[in-house]
């Protein structure tokens, strides 16, 4: 069948630089699926394009039409379709009327009527409008516009519109626009109707009219541009991703330019003055081999200019004030101390029904004092540090740079002479912010950390707002795992039952305290479930510690580590049968029908009685390991009974007629699951 390639691009006004990628992604991906889904997707090549002004997608080797295919329809059963006669009954006429087929054309299978036809495939041009309309309507737009008298939407307006295929102009319209073959150069550079030819010409002719489409390549271009910069600037050039993904979906052609400040604003904190230049300018900053900054920023300009240094001059006078704001908030702020903004947090209200960030703090205060108190850390220091964690977001620098929270307290605090831990808590009541991110060094900051998150965990649960599916406005999933980072990771040994229960006591009085606890505590472990699977560690595995019901993110982190190691091992599916088999046998015959312990004189096969000598002697060694949870060397352990065990099922009946037999030998088995059972229940890896 001949193949051709087919070019798509929707031509707009600028779109959102932060959200190109994500529209060129959704849009490929639509195009993909209406391809399969018409059944043209085999062998092809699909290639995105993404530039400031259009999204383009490039299909190589699409077949011209689609395959023929074989259709059966099935009827009404064969012994009513006609009469004694051999003549078609109503229910006939009405099968075959409705398959559009004459009562000639119907056979009989299998006691039914059908209809087989061959189905011809209808050409690719006849379809791609729809396939792109439809990809369209599904893209991830959270608030669609309108522009001029016309009723479509969407992120921005649309301006051209080219669907080739092979070099044919495809006849139909998407979004209110009739398909050609023209598109636009750059805005300046050239601003003119450009023609394609074929869509493999597409991406020579946009470069050649000063457009690079391709959105990877832009970005590597850029990146290469802005280190290059640095290094001729005498420094290192920082790149942040985000950054660099916006200035990307800001340039078609980008060149990359340096320019300075004056070095008198680098009194300001560093962090301020990249907020500023980041988030207002969308410039990346220098710095030295020491990782300090150096007053120089790198800025992207979407054109060629013949006057380079002009356009430097030009972004140096605009930076300038930028800066000269950051420093009048650094100089005002540090005219007050933090501790004299605390009374003032009582005129903010953190959420209804949870009182005012005062409130909060004062709940962080207490939380933080019981946890500095479990871990044996200065509790003075503790509560210092949650006293004062809010303040900063009373300063002017936080209200204008909201991202320096915690930054912008530490810097303040050592101004105002605070304890190092205290300053350091600062910035590190946030950590980890993010997935991989750092976690909190200090005692201080550790206890501030999990007593803000528990605070905010503890009261938003007890108001109801759980997160369900992708709405979660109050980041819990992230405290949630925040929390379970900080306990496993700094080996912190205090129960989440016990946060939890700490929490309702400074937050509530009168609430459904339990269901409130048992809510948290499951979501909170629903949270370890995802964590593992990140780690590549299987469901099964921490379900098989689930399955005991601890709730000490420390000790359920040791025992995965532990069972995840002993499902590795040769005799970890065999035990893991058998304990199931145990479980089974026990749950049929009454888990409450086992002796205290096993009666060494009613042991009469030889296979028992080794298994019993075996699982005695493993008690004894076992203890003293669980004692210390050290759970993987006692799964090792454990592990050698696998002989013993699978010795015993196949030469020992359980079921003995002798009732006193029978239920010494059930005891035996409950010891096995029990021995089993204090680390994990391996049966679940079956």
């Amino acid at each position: 069948m001949s193949k051709r390639e087919f070019l798509v691009e929707l031509g707009t006004e600028e779109l959102p630089p932060t959200q190109l990628k994500k529209l060129s992604d959704a849009f490929t991906a639509g195009i993909e699926a209406g391809l399969k889904e018409a059944g043209l997707n085999d062998s092809i090549e699909v290639i995105s394009y993404a530039a400031p002004r259009r999204l383009a997608v490039l299909v190589k080797d699409l077949a011209e039409k689609q395959q023929d295919r074989d259709e059966v329809i099935y009827g009404p059963p064969a012994n009513i379709a006609f009469d004694a006669d051999g003549k078609p009954t109503k229910a006939a006429l009405g099968f075959a009327k409705k398959s559009g087929a004459r009562v000639e054309d119907l056979s009989e299978e299998n006691g039914k009527l059908k209809i087989s036809r061959r189905i011809e495939g209808k050409a690719t041009t006849e379809l791609l409008a729809g396939i792109i309309q439809s990809s369209v309507e599904k893209l991830p737009i959270a608030k669609r516009m309108r522009w001029g008298s016309s009723r479509i939407e969407f992120v921005r307006p649309v301006q051209w519109l080219i669907m080739l295929f092979g070099n044919e102009v495809v006849n139909g319209e998407v979004l209110g626009l009739t398909a050609g073959n023209t598109s636009r150069g750059h805005r300046f550079h050239a601003n003119k109707e450009i023609t394609v030819t074929s869509p493999v010409d597409y991406q020579q002719a946009l470069r050649d009219a000063f457009v690079i489409v391709d959105y990877n390549e832009r970005k590597e271009l850029i990146r290469s541009q802005v280190t290059a910069k640095g290094e001729e600037v005498g420094g290192i050039a920082i790149i942040d991703e985000d950054l660099l993904n916006e200035v990307t979906g800001l340039n078609e052609w980008p060149t990359a330019l340096a320019g300075n400040f004056d070095e008198d604003f680098l009194r300001v904190p560093s962090e301020a003055l990249v907020s500023s230049m980041k988030e207002h300018q969308k410039y990346f900053h220098v710095e030295d081999a020491n990782g300090q900054l150096k007053p120089i920023f790198i800025t992207l300009t979407n054109i060629e200019s013949k006057d380079p240094k002009q356009v430097i001059e030009g972004n140096e006078k605009v930076i300038r004030p930028r800066l000269a704001d950051a420093a009048f908030f650094w100089d005002t702020d540090r005219k007050n101390t933090l501790e004299s903004r605390y009374e003032k947090l009582d005129t903010i209200v953190w959420v209804n029904k949870l009182g005012t960030l005062k409130a909060k703090t004062d709940r962080i205060s207490a939380l933080a004092t019981k946890i500095a108190t479990a871990i044996n850390a200065d509790t003075e220091l503790a509560q210092r540090a949650a006293k004062l964690c809010k303040t900063d977001l009373l300063t002017d620098m936080v209200y204008e740079f909201t991202d320096l929270q915690g930054i912008a307290g530490t810097y303040y605090a050592q101004g105002d002479g605070e304890h190092a831990d205290v300053c350091a808590a600062m910035q590190e009541q946030y950590m980890p912010a993010f997935a991989g991110d750092t976690l909190p060094t200090t005692q201080a900051g550790i206890c501030v950390a999990l007593a803000d998150r528990i605070d905010s965990l503890v009261g938003l649960f007890g108001l109801g707002q759980i997160p369900t599916g992708s709405k979660d406005p109050f980041a819990l999933r992230r405290a949630s795992l925040g929390v379970l980072r900080i306990l496993v990771e700094k080996e912190i040994n205090i129960d989440l039952g016990q946060l939890i229960d700490w929490g309702i006591e400074s937050t509530w009085e009168t609430t459904p305290k339990a269901e409130t606890k048992v809510t948290l505590t499951e979501y909170m472990l629903d949270r370890f479930s995802a964590w593992y699977s990140d780690e590549k560690i299987p469901t099964e595995v921490f379900q098989a510690v689930r399955a005991l019901g601890v709730t000490n993110a420390l000790d359920i982190n040791n025992r995965v580590q532990a069972v995840n190691a002993f499902s590795s091992m040769e005799e970890a599916q065999a035990l893991a049968a058998a304990n199931k088999r145990v479980s089974n046998i026990l749950a049929k015959n009454g888990g409450d029908a086992v002796s205290a312990e096993v009666n060494s004189a009613l042991l009469t096969e030889d296979a028992e009685k080794t298994l019993a000598e075996q699982v005695a002697a493993k008690q004894t060694q076992v203890q003293p390991l669980l004692a210390d949870a050290k759970y993987k060397e006692a799964l090792a352990s454990l592990a050698d009974l696998r002989a013993a065990v699978d010795s015993f099922f196949d030469n020992v009946m359980v079921m003995s007629d002798d009732e006193a037999v029978k239920i010494n030998r059930l005891t035996l088995l409950n010891e096995i699951r029990n021995s089993f059972f204090a680390i994990a229940d391996i049966s679940v890896l079956q």
